[in-house]
């Protein structure tokens, strides 16, 4: 081979993709792959992107605004706020700042698979734990938790399984390791979760300095294209976090947009109840489904999506070429070692209607 040869591992790792787009023969799908807000993003977001400013000044390397406004409408302290190009750049700095080779990860078995490319890039070794009943294990992550383990990426809720866990649960998991390990609570689902149950761990990371949580607003802020995302660190991972960012690492048009979501909460109001009526809807009719053709279960998330299950990979899989084909994109989830199983986001009205008719079809063999 000639030419520059990268590093160890690095033509290892797979390459991240995301869910499927279109299908082919078919105008205008309803794309349920993503689990992006069917509502779209907040009417004063649109507003705002529509004068971005001047596109030859450099944006404020230090998002104060966007930090400021974020801390006013979470109560948080601002100086604690790191911003990144999507919460995926957070937990990559978080990566590069505190793994290196020899070092270990924990991630849970079914886990968002940024948090294994993130650590294999800077050669540590991600350590897959088991999960019970596809939910975050604390005992054995625990017991996974050796003198090389560095970082506990644990999404909460989950994606792909949709599980989360309690607040007691996430003290006990953090109280049972050393302060050198850095615990990471990603939260990209936060917003969809009743906010009276949901465990946000603010004062976690304010009471120690190995507690990090974070935040997107690509879910329910609905703002995917824009890649706008951030963390809350204690004093020294933040300033870890700040030396490793790139120095204009948001967007003037991600950070306009953004600072105008954040006013309009009642859109993220809205877009929760639409979640929870339709997530509950689904749940409900998949549930009563009956037919000789095939069988389906269904799981319900505290996320912005369901989990179909099936009896077994090849039924999974021709569930999918049939809603395909019907003009639905699930989420296959082989690549998260969950072969039987298809990740349906919560669409509009129209998308989830179109996705029990499939469903319903499939059950009687006419989706075959």
């Amino acid at each position: 081979m000639s030419g520059p040869i990268p590093k160890n591992g690095v033509l290892d790792m797979p390459a991240y993709v995301g869910g499927r787009e279109a299908v082919e023969g078919v105008e205008n799908p309803f794309k349920l792959s993503a689990n992006e807000n069917p509502l779209g993003a907040s009417p004063k977001a649109i507003t705002a992107l529509k004068n971005p400013g001047d596109p030859s000044i450099y944006p404020d390397g230090g998002a104060v605004a966007l930090r400021q406004k974020l801390a006013a409408v979470n109560g948080l302290d601002a100086a604690r706020i790191v911003c990144g190009n999507g919460s995926d750049d957070i937990l990559t700095l978080l990566a590069q700042a505190y793994l290196g080779p020899g070092d270990e990860m924990l991630h849970t078995a079914h886990a968002f698979l940024i948090y294994k490319l993130a650590s294999r890039a800077t050669g540590a070794t991600p350590i897959e734990v088991a999960e019970q009943d596809l939910t975050a294990n604390v005992d054995a992550l625990l017991a996974a938790v050796t003198d090389k383990t560095k970082i506990i990426f644990l999404a909460n809720p989950n994606n792909p399984t949709g599980t989360m866990l309690g607040r007691d649960d996430i003290e006990r998991l953090h109280a049972g390791v050393p302060d050198n390990v850095l615990l990471v609570l990603d939260g990209a689902y936060a917003e969809y979760v009743d906010p009276t149950l949901y465990p946000a761990a603010f004062d976690m990371v304010e009471a120690h300095d190995n507690v990090v949580t974070t935040r997107t607003f690509s879910k329910a802020y609905g703002l995917a294209a824009l890649r706008l995302g951030w963390g809350y660190c204690p004093p020294a991972v933040g300033d870890a976090l700040n030396r490793l960012r790139g120095p204009f690492n948001i967007n003037a048009a991600a950070m306009q947009a953004g600072l105008a979501a954040l006013d309009d909460q009642a859109h993220i109001e809205k877009s929760r109840a639409h979640n929870t009526q339709w997530r509950d809807w689904l749940v409900q009719q998949i549930g009563g489904l009956s037919g000789d053709a095939m069988s389906i279960g269904v799981r319900s998330t505290q996320a912005n999506f369901i989990l179909l299950e099936f009896a077994d990979a090849a039924h999974a899989q021709k569930a999918e070429a049939a809603m395909c084909a019907a003009g639905v994109i699930p989420r296959a989830l082989t690549a998260y070692g969950l072969p039987t199983r298809l990740r349906l986001s919560i669409g509009t009205e129209a998308g989830n209607r179109a996705a029990m008719a499939a469903l319903e079809n499939l059950v009687k063999g006419d989706g075959a």
